[in-house]
């Protein structure tokens, strides 16, 4: 066995020719822009990992203590041994945290292909060492400016020689070995302490406020004493006129070695302000979700017969989110997220007509009539994986216009992952755990530190949060056993389980900020479950971030949820209560056919755990023109109320039964005929007639210059009940008719950059790259064929007698080939046979037997022998 070490690499690509099929995989999984498309080798791999855009992203991606690790590295020496990265995090005193914690950031820095090289050379790529470095114009994160020999690389010979003799040092020769001697005094601590020990205490006051940063300051054309004597001595070097500069070797000296003042290697708690039982949990997130079902059903009866108009530019008027939300008795941030989830879920859209409008879809009608858990799990599958933020409703877009509801600019492709986020940072939590806002928007601020100061992440985080409540998927603050079950992280039987388990020790200590309880849970579970404000604190060592699920892995995972939430969703009732004051409660949820006939003959009064619906005539009339008679409303109520028909309400129904029809109205323009001539009289005798301009034609017709529905309505006010009748003189019954849209998808959520490559495609991927790169390195005998371009090039015959003897002898070659496409590439082939203008081949760099016409095959080159393989390929390149 050999004991030769392998040599280190010397840029990233020959790092990245070193790695495994699987390190390439979580590269490319991590970095899936580096993937689109496939690179043709590992060299264009590495070129790709090093463009700025790349590298920024990637940068964006880290977690806090990674970026500190890469803004050390950007100011250590280049390359950096892993003991100086270390004294750069830990300081002169050490710090055991950081020290536990580097070998996963550094892992995770060279896993991104942001560093390469062996621990002792690590280098950041050439990108991330210009983004990150100190500059005038870029100042570096850990508030360091630049060293002696880049900040005096301008300074003349004679000046960089009066700051060494000032400090102390030997005269040298020149400037360059000037800056050297001043370097080395500087970064000698001891050296440099003696030196600090003679400043004035004015001129330390200096260097204090500049140690942390920013590192510049401004003095006058004749500084003061305590900055002359800094000046002197190179403690502060010029970079501009009028501009000065704290070394950088001298402010880690005063920082006692560290980069940053306070290294963050390990994540903020997540803090559980409160602990519930999780029954408790998971029924008021039941009730909570039965009431989201319930208020998108009452906004799309809402707008069943067409809903409000679109704007010009797009989306809801304000006045109409107003009316919405006044409707569904919400705040319009609340009414905007409902109808922004509707929407998402394909339940409602514009209907493409002249006088444009939204209203329901037709996959309104399919998901109304599937069980509630399913209806829900659509909702919440929705509002997890979708772009679309109603949080930025009523804000302003870069061009300072408003952002309207159903409209444009209300995609944030961040928003899938943050809730998902969210979510596992409470999941994480014991169970009935609801963590205090602040907690959670610091773990998220750590795990992807915003680079400016709108932080978008933290704004959908704190959305996130309520948007998960009003759904259903949390109560009370805490994750329920089905939101769980819907993220993946359990399934149904486990959820359901939890609702049986003991509850929690803390849960005796009364909690002010409680929800209600769910109108159908115990009374007596909630009462022992008051809520204990016990701060439990989640905090661990960092740990990959779990992903969100695969389209078709949250499908299973929203329909387990589904089966979860299912037994603990109340049953609807076929009953009401009717009592002497014209009202009628419903103690729960009703039945779609017994709401839906009560919605008609009755006016909802009041919403909440039970519903109170009021007859009125009006009320009652509405019924009567839809088609009921009198009968058929007693044998209603009686039929559905678990307490007897109170005689007012059956006097009421008589009532307006007994008058309703009793006038007729037809078109004339339009007419109103009654066989009581006296009625007729009274209604011409009524003022408020006069805008209607009726005049007798007979003792029982009246005829108004007014269409039939005016008139309608106008008799209406005056108190009558008038009945519209066809051209044959029967009763016209009145329904709604229901608008429907075309049939229209759900809006696409906007991805966040290319899609996670998956599994089949790494590997395709990974193929695609090992066998270019095999073409593109491996030695070639220098011969005539393999000059004056990428591809071999030889004639016909001398391919054919080439591959021929390659048949006989079964050596490899090289071959240059071009597609059907017209697209050239190389390949390395062991040719097996050579018939009929085709050559069939194991082709190493696809790694099966493939035929190609052997016109298509620019040239042929044989490989090189093993002694001439033992130094490797020459000319490598690739991104340091």
């Amino acid at each position: 066995m050999s004991d030769v070490k392998p040599a280190a690499p010397r840029s990233l690509a020959e790092a990245l020719r070193a790695r495994d099929d699987a390190s390439l995989a979580a590269l490319l999984r991590s970095r899936p822009d580096l993937v689109t498309p496939v690179p043709t080798d590992l060299t264009q791999l590495a070129t790709r990992a090093g463009t700025r855009a790349s590298v920024l992203r990637a940068l964006e991606r880290l977690d806090r203590f990674a970026q500190q690790t890469a803004q050390a590295l950007a100011v250590a020496p280049d390359p950096a041994t892993y003991g100086e990265l270390l004294a750069l995090l830990a300081g002169d005193e050490g710090d055991p945290a950081v020290t536990d914690a580097l070998p996963g950031a550094v892992a995770t820095l060279r896993g991104q292909a942001l560093v390469w090289g062996g621990d002792d050379r690590l280098r950041l790529v050439r990108t991330a060492q210009e983004l990150l470095a100190p500059s005038p114009q870029h100042p570096s994160p850990t508030g360091l400016g630049p060293t002696v020999r880049e900040a005096t690389a301008g300074m003349s010979p004679g000046r960089i020689q009066e700051i060494v003799a000032a400090a102390g040092l030997p005269a040298t020769h020149d400037a360059v070995s000037a800056a050297v001697a001043l370097t080395g005094l500087f970064g000698d601590r001891g050296r440099l302490a003696a030196l600090l020990a003679k400043a004035p205490a004015e001129s330390l006051d200096v260097l204090t406020r500049l140690v942390w940063g920013p590192p510049y300051g401004q003095v006058t054309a004749d500084p003061a004493p305590r900055l002359r004597w800094l000046l002197d001595r190179g403690l502060l070097l010029p970079t501009a006129p009028g501009t000065v500069v704290l070394p950088r070797e001298v402010a880690l000296h005063l920082r006692g070695g560290r980069a940053h003042r306070t290294p963050e290697p390990l994540p903020p708690a997540v803090v559980a302000a409160s602990v519930h039982r999780a029954r408790v949990v998971d029924s008021t997130a039941a009730g909570q979700a039965f009431t989201a079902l319930a208020t998108i059903e009452e906004l799309l009866k809402d707008w069943d017969e067409g809903g409000p108009a679109v704007l010009r530019a797009g989306g809801l008027s304000v006045r109409d989110l107003k009316r919405t939300a006044v409707a569904l008795d919400v705040s319009e941030p609340v009414a905007a997220f409902w109808v922004e989830l509707a929407h998402a879920a394909g339940l409602i859209a514009s209907d493409g007509e002249t006088d444009e409008r939204f209203a329901a879809t037709p996959l309104y009608d399919e998901w109304r009539d599937r069980p509630p858990a399913e209806r829900w799990a659509q909702l919440a599958e929705t509002w997890l994986t979708a772009t679309r933020t109603p949080g930025l409703v009523g804000g302003r877009d870069g061009k300072d216009r408003t952002l309207a509801a159903l409209g444009p600019g209300l995609d944030r492709s961040a928003a899938p992952e943050v809730r998902h986020r969210v979510l596992a940072l409470l999941a994480d939590l014991p169970p009935g755990g609801a963590p205090t806002p602040g907690s959670v928007l610091d773990r998220l601020r750590w795990e992807r530190p915003p680079r400016r100061e709108d932080d978008l992440r933290s704004r959908l985080a704190r959305w996130t949060l309520t948007e998960a409540e009003l759904l259903g998927i949390t109560g009370r603050g805490a994750l329920a056993g089905h939101g769980r079950v819907l993220l993946g992280l359990a399934d149904a039987d486990l959820a359901s389980a939890a609702d049986d388990a003991p509850p929690h020790t803390g849960d005796n200590l009364p909690h002010p900020g409680d929800a209600p309880p769910h109108p159908g849970g115990d009374a007596s579970d909630d009462a022992s479950d008051a809520g204990a404000k016990l701060p439990v604190h989640h905090r661990s060592r960092p740990h990959p971030v779990p992903e969100p699920l695969s389209a078709a892995e949250q499908a299973v995972a929203s329909a387990a949820a589904a089966r979860a939430l299912a037994p603990q969703l109340p049953e609807p009732l076929d009953h009401v209560l009717l009592q002497a004051d014209l009202t009628a409660v419903a103690p729960g949820p009703l039945q779609r056919p017994l709401a839906e006939v009560l919605g008609v003959v009755a006016d909802v009064e009041s919403k909440g755990g039970a519903t109170v619906y009021r007859f009125t005539p009006g009320s009652v009339r509405r019924g009567l023109d839809a088609g009921q008679t009198a009968s058929d409303l007693h044998a209603f109520l009686a039929t559905h109320s678990r307490t007897p028909v109170p005689q007012p309400l059956a006097y009421l129904i008589d009532d307006v039964a007994r008058r309703h029809g009793h006038l007729r109205i037809g078109a004339a323009s339009a007419y109103v005929r009654c066989d009581d001539d006296a009625v007729l009289g009274e209604i011409l005798a009524d003022k408020r007639s006069a805008g209607l301009r009726l005049r007798r034609l007979a003792p029982t017709v009246l005829a108004a210059q007014t269409d039939p529905g005016s008139l309608l309505e106008g008799l209406r006010a005056m108190g009558f009940a008038p009945a519209a009748e066809s051209a044959e003189g029967d009763v016209l019954i009145t329904r709604a008719l229901a608008h429907r849209t075309p049939p229209r998808a759900a809006p696409e959520p906007v991805p966040d950059g290319p899609p996670p490559p998956d599994a089949t495609l790494l590997r395709a991927a990974i193929r695609a790259i090992r066998a270019g790169d095999l073409a593109a390195t491996t030695p070639r005998k220098d011969t005539p064929a393999t000059t004056g371009g990428d591809l071999p090039r030889t004639g016909p015959a001398e391919t054919l007698a080439t591959m021929q003897a390659a048949v006989l002898t079964g050596q490899t070659l090289w071959i240059g080939y071009v597609n059907a496409e017209g697209a050239a590439s190389q390949r390395v082939i062991a040719p097996v046979r050579v018939e009929g203008g085709y050559v069939t081949a194991y082709d190493h760099t696809a790694d099966e037997v493939r035929t190609y016409p052997l016109h298509r095959i620019t040239g042929v080159a044989e490989l090189a022998a093993e002694d001439e393989r033992a130094g490797g390929p020459d000319g490598e390149t690739g991104s340091g």
